[in-house]
């Protein structure tokens, strides 16, 4: 059976691989690399890109940690283990235009012992303007990785996703959703552990190739400064859920993860306007109305 640290080592060649994919896909801005060591073992590497010709900021990061549990995660995981072991790669990507949706993607394993062990991931969209054809597009690619492996995986997965990437306080989604997986186990999956790694693998290799269609369709189109105050608006919803629901960036900060890795997330501008409210008939209304859960794309 395939080893934790085969599991890491394949990890951070997916993080070369899309790291180079962005910086082609940019033509401007360049990662910028820290290798970080965790207090109580392990550690990883950031990526971070930065005022690009598309790409205003995003981070690509890779990470393989281990060491004692926090009394908080060992109840919610319902163990009593220790020693964990946990890596994956982790992308958030905010671009300039408005037009260019942010996406977000994880593949992460984690490991208790050779009994408790389990995947986790998946890829989400959020456009600041939805549109349909993208949405589509997008979920085609991602029914048809899932489709390899189990018939079960997209439908059971996109309303996970629908689900998960929910703003309880403004009842709406983050976006377009997309798949979203936890504790994944062959009893579970229906399919092997070398499976299930495979499966993780190739949404990995998928993100490359769906955010470079997406970024072409619409990096050139212009945008008003009011469709630029939307965008702010949309990223500021990002920020709400990354802070307030994302369980990734509550299992960082409570396992004494790196501080600037976890919040590679946030966007480097994000805007609250008091009171807003969208004008009948308009695009900004059509995308509200789209951000809700249960929506088939594919």
């Amino acid at each position: 059976m395939i080893s934790k640290e085969e599991i890491a080592e394949k990890y951070k060649v997916i993080q070369n691989e899309i790291t180079e994919a962005l910086e082609a896909l940019d033509g401007k801005a360049h990662f910028e690399e820290e290798i970080w060591e965790r207090e109580g073992g392990g550690g990883g590497r950031t990526r971070v890109i930065q005022h690009g010709d598309i790409l205003e900021k995003g981070g690509v990061n890779f990470s393989a940690v281990h060491g004692k549990l926090p009394e908080q995660i060992k109840k919610a995981f319902g163990v009593e283990e220790d020693e964990f072991f946990a890596t994956g790669v982790s992308i958030v990507i905010h671009p300039n235009n408005p037009w260019v949706p942010i996406i977000h993607m994880n593949i992460r394993y984690f490991e208790l012992n050779e009994e408790i062990r389990w995947f986790g991931g998946g890829i989400d969209l959020t456009p600041h303007y939805v549109d349909e054809n993208d949405a589509s597009y997008f979920h085609q690619e991602l029914k048809s990785v899932c489709e390899k492996y189990s018939a079960e995986f997209y439908p059971k997965f996109k309303e996970w996703a629908d689900n998960y990437f929910y703003i309880k306080h403004r009842e709406e989604t983050r976006g377009i959703g997309g798949i979203f997986y936890d504790k994944l186990t062959p009893e579970k999956a229906g399919i092997s552990f070398q499976e299930i790694f495979d499966f993780s693998c190739d949404l990995g290799r998928l993100f490359p190739k769906v955010y470079t269609e997406l970024v072409n369709r619409s990096r050139s189109k212009e945008y008003t400064e009011a469709e630029k105050n939307w965008q702010y608006l949309r990223r500021g919803r990002y920020v709400e859920f990354n802070l307030v629901y994302d369980a990734g960036t509550k299992f960082g900060l409570e396992t004494n993860g790196r501080i600037e890795s976890i919040l590679m997330s946030l966007p480097e501008q994000a805007n609250w306007f008091y009171n807003f409210k969208t004008e009948s008939g308009s695009k900004e209304e059509k995308t509200l109305s789209l951000l809700k859960k249960g929506i088939s794309w594919a």
